[in-house]
């Protein structure tokens, strides 16, 4: 891959995800090399005249998968989920007594584990009263080959291993003990669909809560700001926006006040 072909690709990719590959060429050709072989493309520069002329979208969904990073596991920056069960529902419960509606959306599920992690610390939450709720977590990821994974939801025993005792006994099955299944109890609190950050977001009421951890750090400082103000907007007053611990936002830009490290409200 020369400077040329990766900049096509790295251009391509940054105008319609936001994702800026600047600086990993290696990276690129590394993970697309085998698929340029296997689909007998001469160049990247022919494969990327195919991938924008596929009216089907297929090479684009492709060219996406590919280069997506998906690194997720269960139990992952848990104290996010402890914060949710002791403050954000709590106040939140009380905030839409009447209307017991909740609108949460995980806005990077990749393979699954962070909605069905937020979906059984809701479930843990309103216990018998759950069933007067509407609490449906909508999970959202570009990638469609992880969201192929998440609907199934099948799990290894060593991914499920941290998980407490009584979440692996209440939200799973196996047969095997080797493999474990998402019990229809937990899907039915996910929605998963397909969904690119970049576009305009479509949601006809605002989000109480929007997960959306370690994956800004893959955008460059203007995409992550104009994407956090779509955010805010997007957030009912006294909403909650929780990213990675190791990423943080411009609140000199965004009105947010900051409630702890990768924690942020919108004012009242």
């Amino acid at each position: 891959m020369n400077d040329i072909e990766f900049d096509r690709i790295n251009r391509y990719i940054h105008t319609r995800y936001g994702i800026d590959l600047s600086g990993k060429k290696e990276i690129v050709d590394g993970r697309l090399t085998n698929m340029l072989r296997h689909r007998e493309f001469r160049s990247y520069m022919e494969y990327m005249d195919a991938v924008e002329k596929d009216t089907s979208g297929n090479l684009e969904k492709e060219l996406v998968n590919l280069l997506t990073t998906n690194h997720t596991y269960f139990m992952r920056e848990f104290e996010h989920l402890e914060f949710l069960k002791a403050k954000i529902l709590p106040y939140l419960k009380e905030k839409e007594r009447l209307s017991k509606d909740l609108r949460i959306w995980c806005g990077a599920s990749s393979s699954g584990e962070e909605p069905y992690m937020i979906a059984m610390t809701v479930l843990d939450f309103f216990g018998l009263e759950k069933d007067a709720w509407d609490t449906q977590i909508l999970a959202t990821d570009i990638d469609t080959k992880v969201l192929q994974m998440a609907i199934k939801g099948e799990y290894s025993k060593e991914a499920v291993a941290g998980l407490p005792e009584n979440w692996k006994r209440r939200y799973f099955t196996t047969k095997d003990g080797e493999t474990y299944q998402v019990s229809q109890e937990l899907k039915k609190e996910v929605l998963f669909r397909q969904f690119n950050l970049m576009e305009p977001f479509p949601f006809r009421r605002k989000m109480h809560v929007i997960f959306l951890r370690n994956v800004m750090i893959y955008f460059n400082q203007e995409t992550r700001l104009e994407l956090v103000k779509k955010i805010y907007d997007f957030l009912e007053p006294g909403g909650y926006f929780i990213v990675g611990k190791t990423e943080t936002i411009d609140r000199g830009q965004v009105p947010f006040e900051m409630v702890m490290p990768s924690v942020f409200r919108k004012s009242l």
